[in-house]
């Protein structure tokens, strides 16, 4: 079953009654995330840095919310039509003016209240569309760069009857689960029904998948070798205003697509830049992605740009820490500031070469001890490492895991040495998984 945006029933927004708002009273903001988010805290500062009213929709019971009204909204990101009708009922006593989504899980609540209340955000048609990798890949054909092969099946269907019709390489993803959780490149027929069994497996066994109606859709499509490549950008009424391109300098070609290393400014030349930028802006445009953050990840072969995928949010995990603006700002203040419909084009990234090295899952198992963090810290360049999973936690690595070991942020003179930073201090650590 497709979620098809039209058969969401908004109330139109000029239906939606609020509290009329005092001309003191500060801006208020729903920011969107879940009980697991690594976001929280930097839009929550971003929003006070701005003088924002903090309220906070999320899939579980914010601690203390029954003590500041208005400060929390229990939702259920999964039933859309009913999250809708709560959150514009908040707004009837806690008028919005901004509604920010946090990540992947949210994008498209986000989207059909903030089009419900009439608030700047990405159109319900376009988030819905992105969210299904196969309605992304429809929508693109024949309208962006290289046209590439895909098909889309479902996991009730036999699969001795699909083999038959991939070419190979190929890559086969979940069309609904973010970052590269579930996808497998698989090379011949014998490694597509072991991916095949995989997604199975991963798919029903997820709780947290049950209501999602994408769950049993799985995209295949060819693989693209290449440099991969991610754009970060906002769009502001149809128009990309650029936070930074990154290079991924590990080699991703599979059989998993753990990404680890990211580094901004690109080293890429500046034609292939140039049109990266111009590219995005026109992908962005055809999917209806025109105002509110975007990510996008590409492959390069040469000068040939091809798109893996692109997201109606920004960057994951504590990523946006790379990203530093001048006049001083954050990447959640300008999201934040574009969703209250403010000026953010006299913002500029500042020119230095930062990196972060998402720390993967090597293995499953118990995480028994992270060693040698102290020395690791002391490297030249590194200014930090943020371990995300505590000790005594099973970890998972992909591609059914979904959660990183923690972050390490280095910077430097240029994108070398930050690279070089990066990879010894990772060298020094010592983790324990039993």
């Amino acid at each position: 079953m497709r979620l098809d945006p039209t058969h969401i029933q908004l109330v139109p927004s000029r239906l939606v009654a609020a509290k009329r708002k005092k001309k003191e009273d500060s801006p208020r903001v729903l920011i969107l995330l879940a009980k697991t988010t690594y976001r929280a805290n930097a839009f929550v500062e971003a929003s006070r840095k701005l003088g924002l009213e903090i309220s906070v929709g999320s899939n579980h019971q914010q601690s203390l919310s029954g003590l500041v009204p208005g400060s929390s909204l229990l939702l259920k990101p999964n039933n859309v039509e009913v999250s809708v009708e709560d959150i514009v009922r908040f707004h009837s006593s806690f008028p919005l003016d901004a509604i920010v989504a946090a990540e992947d899980a949210f994008c498209i609540l986000a989207s059909a209240a903030a089009e419900t209340i009439g608030l700047v955000h990405h159109s319900l048609e376009g988030v819905s569309a992105v969210r299904n990798k196969r309605t992304m890949r429809e929508k693109l054909a024949g309208e962006e760069g290289r046209a590439i092969w895909f098909d889309a099946f479902d996991l009730s269907e036999d699969v001795k009857s699909i083999v038959g019709k991939v070419p190979f390489p190929c890559v086969v993803k979940p069309v609904s689960l973010s970052g590269s959780r579930g996808v497998m490149r698989c090379n011949n027929q014998e490694e597509f029904v072991a991916a095949w069994d995989r997604l199975g497996k991963l798919l029903m066994g997820d709780p947290g998948n049950k209501s999602d109606v994408f769950s049993g859709e799985i995209l295949v499509e060819d693989y693209l070798d290449g440099k991969e490549i991610a754009v970060e950008g906002i769009m502001v009424q149809g128009s990309l205003h650029l936070i930074g391109i990154m290079d991924k300098p590990d080699w991703m070609d599979g059989p998993f697509f753990e990404e680890t290393i990211l580094i901004t400014p690109s080293r890429l030349p500046t034609k292939v830049l140039r049109d990266l930028v111009s590219r995005t802006e026109q992908i962005a445009t055809i999917l209806g992605l025109m105002d509110g953050p975007i990510h996008a990840e590409f492959r390069i072969k040469k000068e040939e740009i091809s798109l893996l995928e692109i997201a109606p949010r920004s960057i994951g995990g504590y990523c946006s820490r790379i990203f530093k603006f001048y006049p001083e700002s954050t990447l959640e203040e300008l999201i934040l500031r574009h969703s209250l419909g403010m000026k953010i084009n006299h913002f500029e990234k500042e020119n230095k070469s930062e990196g972060v090295f998402m720390l993967p899952v090597p293995k499953a198992g118990i995480l028994k001890n992270v060693g040698r963090i102290e020395e690791a810290l002391k490297i030249d360049g590194i200014e930090d490492i943020e371990m995300t999973i505590p000790v005594g936690r099973k970890v998972v690595p992909l591609p059914e895991g979904n959660q990183y070991l923690g972050f390490m942020f280095a910077k430097g003179k240029d994108p070398s040495s930050v690279e070089s930073s990066l990879r010894e201090a990772f060298s020094i650590l010592e983790l324990e998984i039993q």
